[in-house]
């Protein structure tokens, strides 16, 4: 796998050299992230056929410091005649005193049957043993209405119970979440909708729901499908009194490529969040490529005063930073900065105040990625240009709200990698994209409105690989 993953960094210029992917093939949600033994573990929807959505199973990796990361044998495979005979959909696993327990969605071959299961693994987590009885919920409750989208259990301990949520849609209304309750995590009651979105507003279906106390409140994440807009990743703050969600605060927590995101605290009791980054070419390209779909750096996430989701990539990430390129107000002027790889780390500081423009570009292979914050609407964009339009290749412009509070700076953090780029502003606003140059001949830096910098640090970072 190594082997196979080193020469696809040198000859594949797209290819992340510090995100996780497989070696090869399909990847997409991250499922049942875990602290187990004083190791992380990472496993993910993974086709080990080929670069394309089908016959899912559990992939798994490991790490001991969320950088570095290796890749393991499958660890849960569909069975023939068996509830998830047609595929091992996303779910999440949780420590039933000492036993590892990993709950997930099996889907029969057309995917119209949807169903929750159960497997235990043992003590390494490198086997598993399905349970006898599966499905341990069958039938979507009827108030749904005819709907075959049921899945993606994400599971927590109470303090005397199991709960757990689940996404679907109600038909004609919106996205919902559904809250069971459970005392051994196989026989499981159906308690009510946790919540339900609006069709119009937050989609007309939910998918890996995330819900967790942080601080003193509880946050629901879900990734919702939209009619006419990309898919993208919502969260809400607010109570969990006697069963039932009261949300507070709103927001959207990527407004690009970052979707089915799936939490857990580790043993140092931070809240971690993973997410499957998806591609931004074509079918086509991705089989070309042998490889699609990346996960993203995880992050500590944390609540500000105003009950703003707050993410960070982890500060192990850091020890990745090699040469690092300072630029202060004063000496930075037109100044370019030459870069011979795209796997780089930017931390940028500017006074938004002092052009009606003001990011980083990056070009290289004919191709521009411009991250840019417009003062006068108040919104941080991400443009893709390249001189021959392709199109299998998105080029659209992402955009999402960004409100600077008084008297604030804005602050940038870009992760760039291969055809990847992670953008958080402020902590708060977040962007994930795909860029695809031709090649990085010419590749540099620049900044737009100069004048607008107070501060520019460009690291180089290590492959993990």
């Amino acid at each position: 796998m190594l082997t196979t993953a080193k020469t696809a960094f040198k000859e594949d210029i797209h290819r992340p050299r510090y995100h996780f992917l497989p070696a090869a093939n399909w990847m997409n949600d991250p499922n049942g992230v875990i602290h187990w033994d004083g190791r992380y573990h990472l496993f993910f929807q993974y086709n080990p056929d080929g670069a394309y959505h089908a016959n899912m199973h559990w992939g798994h990796a490991v790490s001991d410091d969320l950088v570095h990361w290796r890749e393991l044998p499958v660890a849960i495979a569909p069975t023939p005649n068996s509830p998830d005979r047609g595929g091992v959909f996303s779910g999440c696993l949780v420590n039933d005193n000492g036993t590892p327990v990993a709950i997930y969605t099996g889907v029969n071959e057309t995917y119209d049957v949807q169903v929750q299961c159960l497997a235990a693994g043992s003590p390494d987590l490198m086997t598993w043993e399905k349970f006898g009885g599966n499905p341990v919920i069958g039938d979507a409750p009827a108030e749904l209405g005819q709907t075959r989208d049921f899945r993606d259990p994400f599971v927590w301990r109470g303090d005397d119970c199991w709960y757990m949520v689940l996404a679907s849609h109600i038909v004609g209304v919106g996205g919902a979440v559904l809250l069971y309750r459970s005392r051994d995590l196989r026989g499981w009651q159906y308690l009510h909708p946790l919540y339900v979105g609006d069709k119009a507003r937050n989609g007309r279906n939910f998918e890996c729901p995330n819900f967790f106390p942080l601080g003193e409140k509880w946050v629901l994440i879900v990734s919702s499908q939209l009619d006419h807009a990309p898919s993208t990743t919502l969260y809400f703050v607010g109570r969990f009194e006697n069963e039932r969600f009261i949300p507070e605060y709103e927001g959207v927590y990527d407004a690009g490529y970052s979707y089915a995101s799936l939490c857990h605290e580790d043993d140092a009791g931070r809240r971690l969040i993973y997410s499957w980054i998806r591609e931004g070419r074509g079918k086509d390209l991705q089989l070309q490529a042998g490889w699609t779909g990346v996960q993203a750096i995880p992050r500590v996430l944390s609540l500000d005063a105003e009950n703003r989701l707050i993410s960070a990539p982890v500060p192990e990430f850091e020890t990745l930073r090699r040469r690092r390129r300072h630029f202060a107000a004063s000496d930075l002027g037109d100044t370019v900065v030459a870069i011979d790889d795209l796997s780089l780390d930017i931390e940028a500081v500017f006074d938004a105040t002092a052009a009606a423009q003001c990011g980083i570009e990056l070009e290289c292979g004919g191709g521009k990625l411009a991250v840019i914050y417009d003062e006068n609407t108040q919104t941080l964009q991400v443009q893709r240009r390249y001189e021959r339009d392709d199109p299998e290749i998105d080029s659209d412009t992402h955009g999402i709200v960004h409100t600077l509070d008084g008297g604030e700076s804005l602050q940038l953090r870009v992760l760039i990698d291969g055809s990847v780029a992670e953008i958080i502003a402020n902590g708060r606003t977040r962007v994930t994209s795909r860029f695809y140059p031709a090649g990085i001949e010419g590749a540099c830096l620049r900044a737009i409105a100069p004048s607008s910098v107070l501060k520019l640090d460009v690291w180089e970072l290590s492959t993990i690989w």
